[in-house]
């Protein structure tokens, strides 16, 4: 496709739909793109703050505290051993990386990238700018047919992923992880959602990673794990990300970035720093979201909505066994704001997407709608 012939922006979709729902008397509850509404922590703001004070450029490789910050915290809530400084880098935000990874990694023409068959556009879009050709990924034992071997480049997972909160067991990671070895490819799990796993007790280790020793038998090569602080620690607006795993891929991607002046701000990787040793403002997040998620989800279900999978991440996916369009323009005439679930592959089209990022306020307005 590449650069000049991207699809719409999924979001201008809903633009008819916000519409109408922003003419309910009671005004809108946008239950759709899922961006944070809560505080920023006090302790990521006054480290922004006692560090404002940034004349120099910052380094693309972020700074040594930032990166000893990124390896504690893989080790402490990912179960990731084995990381060293050279092997994780600051982004900013997940959504970039994922956008120019496969350019960053020399994929291109003739190259095959394949993306999870419900995701997250910027898989696609990212390998589409690249010049690459995108396939659906099947499960691991039909890796084989996603084309000779040599072309496939480069496979995308996201895990607990977006928008159905499903999540990748070991055996599946490690099914991956072996076929991907055998054939010289790069795995990139997208795991930014993990600190939201709603089973276990809501523990980040109940999502396995990609660089759990379990998964990968202790070796990173050809292994790399994206992730966001924009859902754990109310970041978005800061831009924070970081991606880890196997050197050789973490110099390649560095390279380009010093080239490009991919740099982290530096009172944001101050911040940053901060919100990644700090885990007590997770676990007050995730209680918010838990509380929220409760409601919301008893509440579709007594408006005849059917929630599946939803194990872990920020929605509810759910269906009433109609066309997404349908339930979106329904559910906007009741004020409410979702995601229709064809903007995430063609396999959706009968569900939408209900986002757990609005205020209390505006939850009970919605299950009182609903």
């Amino acid at each position: 496709m590449g650069i000049g012939k991207l699809p719409d922006f999924p979001w201008d979709l809903l633009v008819p739909a916000r519409r109408k729902a922003e003419a309910h008397p009671d005004g809108l509850v946008d239950l759709s793109i899922g961006t944070p509404v809560d505080p920023t922590p006090a302790v990521v703001q006054e480290a922004l703050k006692a560090h404002s004070d940034a004349a120099p450029y910052p380094m693309a490789s972020g700074s040594a505290d930032l990166r000893r910050a990124i390896v504690g915290w893989c080790e402490r809530r990912r179960n990731v051993v084995g990381l060293g400084p050279e092997a994780v880098l600051p982004t900013i935000g997940s959504k970039e990386l994922v956008a120019w990874l496969p350019t960053m990694l020399g994929i291109g023409a003739g190259d095959i990238v394949g993306v999870p068959p419900v995701a997250y556009p910027s898989y696609l879009v990212g390998s589409e700018i690249a010049g690459a050709e995108v396939r659906l990924l099947g499960p691991p034992s039909t890796l084989d047919s996603l084309g000779e071997k040599g072309r496939v480049r480069l496979i995308w997972l996201n895990t607990p992923g977006n928008p159905h909160g499903e999540v990748h067991d070991v055996a599946y990671l490690r099914q991956v992880v072996e076929w991907a070895r055998a054939n010289d490819v790069v795995v990139a799990s997208d795991e930014c959602y993990a600190e939201l796993d709603w089973r276990d007790g809501g523990h980040a280790r109940a999502t396995p990673s990609i660089l759990d020793a379990e998964v990968c038998g202790g070796s990173h090569e050809n292994l790399l794990m994206v992730y966001s602080l924009s859902k754990q620690s109310n970041l978005a607006g800061y831009r924070a990300g970081l991606v880890a795993g196997d050197p050789a891929l973490i110099a390649r991607v560095l390279q380009v970035r010093k080239h490009t002046g991919m740099m982290m701000p530096t009172p944001v990787q101050h911040a940053m720093a901060a919100a990644l040793s700090d885990d007590e403002h997770v676990r007050a997040q995730r209680a918010v979201y838990g509380r929220r998620r409760e409601r919301l989800l008893a509440a579709a279900g007594r408006a005849g909505l059917r929630v599946e999978h939803s194990d872990a991440g920020l929605y509810l996916w759910a269906t009433r066994d109609e066309d997404c369009w349908v339930t979106s323009s329904d559910l906007a005439e009741k004020g409410i704001l979702v995601a229709p679930g064809a903007i995430y592959g063609p396999s959706c089209a009968r569900h939408v997407r209900i986002a757990l990022t609005a205020t209390d306020e505006r939850v009970d307005a919605a299950c009182e709608r609903l």
